[in-house]
């Protein structure tokens, strides 16, 4: 929670038990990087067209399928990408001057969203995480050179597709 929010927090949680004085504890959390959000947003080395975007886009996550909003015939090379069910960040790739959002689990209004202003491409949710495990498991290898860091190779996504 930002910490301006504790008083009124506490002052939650009493009114939720009155008829006890609660246990609770507040821990105040180093995050040293508070202004790191949910999305990410990234420039590619060279402009492609809408195309070529969706091509590459296909390639490196192995995709059978994306849903995408129509082509706006603007080259892309800023690109929002929100992993799993990032649709809420849409607005916010727009105002960072994305000319595409990847993301997923985008419903059929939402995609209204984009309103010709950049190309949004749902990628699927697994698809847009698959490779969260390996990226964390070189990272905890890192940090904890004496941990042995295993993880499951275990494919666990349960949509299918019949192309």
């Amino acid at each position: 929670m930002p910490a301006h929010l504790a008083g009124k927090i506490v002052a939650a949680l009493h009114r939720a038990h009155p008829y006890e004085t609660p246990a609770y504890q507040l821990l105040a959390l180093q995050n040293g990087m508070d202004q790191v959000g949910a999305g990410m947003v990234g420039e590619l080395q060279a402009t492609q067209n809408e195309i070529q975007f969706l091509q590459q886009l296909k390639a490196a996550f192995g995709l059978k399928v994306i849903r995408h909003t129509p082509f706006i015939n603007r080259p892309i090379r800023t690109v929002a990408l929100c992993g799993g069910a990032g649709s809420f960040l849409t607005g916010a790739a727009i105002a960072a001057g994305a000319d595409a959002y990847i993301t997923a689990d985008v419903k059929y209004h939402e995609f209204f969203d984009a309103d010709g202003r950049l190309l949004l491409a749902d990628i699927g949710h697994y698809e847009s995480e698959q490779y969260t495990v390996s990226g964390l498991a070189a990272y905890l290898k890192v940090k904890f050179p004496t941990f042995a860091v295993l993880h499951s190779v275990v494919t666990t996504n349960p949509v299918h597709y019949f192309v």
